[in-house]
């Protein structure tokens, strides 16, 4: 039977102390830091060799519903009641607001350092020491809406013309493409500064802190902002069913993305499944 991932803002006072707790325990375990590390490890951008997985690419949206699952699974492990909760960054848009409340996530950085000292993933607490970076720091970062050069939330009209798209994603697959949905989600625009940052990596940069590299997953958010993205595809997916996940077969041995993009029916990185395995989920879950 499905179980259901909620809206961050209507969690109970025991939901929100399960979710937390729940995380906490993942992290003493050794468990979070592989997570980090698998998401070190395949953010490949595109002038990187190799294939990529997990960013600039189709797989983006079904690379990180996995990755989810597994954390969900993690959670669940613990405390089976435990879902992922997703973060509406078009609704819930301020800097003390779900997820950033004492009870949860905690607060904004100090602006000395930025370092989070609110919440139960404050180092000062014990529970939450990052070993897994591109940097040497040891304590969670946040920046919410970068106070030194302000950037805003994408709102909900940034959303609906991703969504009104109907192509699922298109040639040459990498994030210079201007249509197709993935890519007006996931927000590689175009030009320079703040304008070319859409969608989701408009959040990353807006919370900033550890959010901005691949080492986003040592914060905790960055699983709330992506059940929102995968819960936006859902949503792509309902309005646009006879629609489907691109490119369908691989890309040729002449073509500039030979072997470094996913096509429908291959095995995903690091995982034995494929896009085309993981386009419905509702078996497993839905979005309240």
């Amino acid at each position: 039977m499905a179980y259901t991932r909620k809206d961050v803002s209507t969690l109970t006072g025991a939901e929100r102390r399960r979710f937390v707790n729940a995380l906490l325990e993942i992290k003493r375990k050794g468990e979070y830091d592989e997570f980090v590390r698998m998401h070190i490890d395949h953010y490949v951008s595109d002038g990187e060799g190799g294939r990529r997985s997990a960013h600039m690419a189709p797989s983006f949206l079904p690379w990180h519903r996995r990755f989810l699952l597994d954390l969900e699974r993690a959670l669940q492990r613990v405390d089976s009641s435990v879902t992922v909760p997703y973060w509406d960054w078009t609704r819930d848009r301020t800097k003390t607001a779900a997820p950033w409340t004492p009870d949860l996530l905690g607060g904004n950085g100090r602006r000395s350092d930025h370092q989070v000292t609110t919440g139960p993933f404050a180092y000062a607490t014990g529970g939450w020491t990052i070993r897994e970076n591109v940097t040497d720091g040891e304590f969670l970062t946040r920046d919410l809406g970068r106070a030194a050069a302000p950037i805003g939330l994408p709102t909900t009209s940034d959303v609906e013309w991703a969504l009104q798209d109907p192509v699922y994603d298109s040639a040459p697959w990498d994030s210079t493409v201007t249509r197709g949905f993935r890519n007006k989600l996931e927000g590689w625009g175009t030009g320079s500064g703040s304008a070319a940052w859409r969608n989701h990596n408009r959040v990353h940069r807006w919370v900033g802190g550890v959010m901005l590299g691949g080492a986003s997953v040592n914060d905790p958010v960055f699983w709330l902002h992506h059940a929102f993205v995968d819960l936006l595809w859902t949503r792509w997916q309902s309005r646009h069913r006879e629609h489907r996940y691109l490119p369908a077969e691989p890309p040729g041995p002449r073509d500039s993305q030979h072997r470094r993009v996913v096509a429908r029916k291959e095995k995903l990185p690091p995982w034995n499944v494929t896009p085309d395995q993981l386009e419905d989920a509702s078996g497993i879950y839905r979005y309240a």
